[in-house]
């Protein structure tokens, strides 16, 4: 399995990195795509990139919360993080309007930027969107044509919002989010709606511990190793084997990431 969608520069694994990434890859995670969210943090996922060669690649990108640190010597750094042979992809970016953290204004320039990174570089796109799709959708599909693959990762919308980036060939990331009966219930009806060439599974760890693991982890930090918890989650959504959706979804991982 490979998760798409991991945070490993967070500090709450600062202390057991090393076995956190053993744990999961006793469990069958073999490869980790380590999240660039702002300027420091993907420099130190494609450190730990490069630490840990033989499983983990990274992205590099500015999460829409960071938006507002987005200058031109913040995308420099970025670019030149785009040409390291271990990191795969631009982003985390997009638009996030259930936080603002940062101003709209400044989200919509810190993602058309990464657009263009993206155009140029011919990567493909690692993107976030939360109560943003009104803006977010006209902005990606004006140079749609012009990127290589997308995906939206970290899905939570809506049917149409969902039905919007499948028009534009974009790629999905589920999480543990769906695992959740109080806010992912509406996913249980629209996961089956991807296609599994484009369904791509993550845990979006440490954040977003699946609700309903059996016995429940002292820890509130979610894992890599629960990924095979999210994907029987989702297979049983399909009425397919674990073992078919983890196959379908790591051959769409490798290709999208070229790995």
């Amino acid at each position: 399995m490979i998760d798409i969608g991991a945070n490993l520069t967070h500090d709450s694994f600062d202390a057991d990195r090393e076995e956190v990434i053993s744990a999961a890859q006793a469990v069958g995670v073999s490869t980790f795509i380590i999240t660039g969210s702002s300027e420091k943090c993907s420099q130190q996922a494609r450190d730990l990139a490069h630490t840990f060669a033989d499983c983990c690649f990274a992205t590099a990108g500015v999460h829409p919360h960071h938006a507002a640190e987005v200058d031109g010597d913040v995308l420099d750094v970025i670019e030149h993080l785009l040409s390291d042979e271990k990191v795969i992809a631009v982003g985390e970016t997009g638009l996030d309007y259930f936080r603002d953290f940062s101003p709209r204004p400044a989200q919509q320039f810190s993602f058309e930027q990464h657009i263009k990174l993206a155009m140029d570089t011919q990567l493909p796109m690692f993107l976030h969107q939360r109560d943003a799709h009104v803006d977010f959708l006209p902005m990606l599909k004006e140079h749609r044509d012009q990127l290589s693959d997308v995906v939206v990762h970290c899905f939570t919308d809506e049917r149409q919002a969902l039905f919007d980036y499948l028009d534009l060939d974009c790629h999905i990331g589920i999480t543990g989010w769906v695992c959740d009966e109080r806010r992912g219930k509406h996913l249980l009806e629209l996961v089956p709606n991807i296609p599994r060439h484009r369904l791509m599974i993550e845990t979006d760890s440490p954040y977003l511990l699946p609700r309903n693991l059996k016995p429940k982890p002292k820890s509130r930090r979610n894992e890599p190793k629960y990924l095979p918890h999210i994907a029987a989650f989702i297979a049983d959504l399909y009425g397919i084997s674990v073992e078919q959706l983890t196959t379908e979804t790591t051959e769409a991982s490798r290709a999208f990431f070229n790995i």
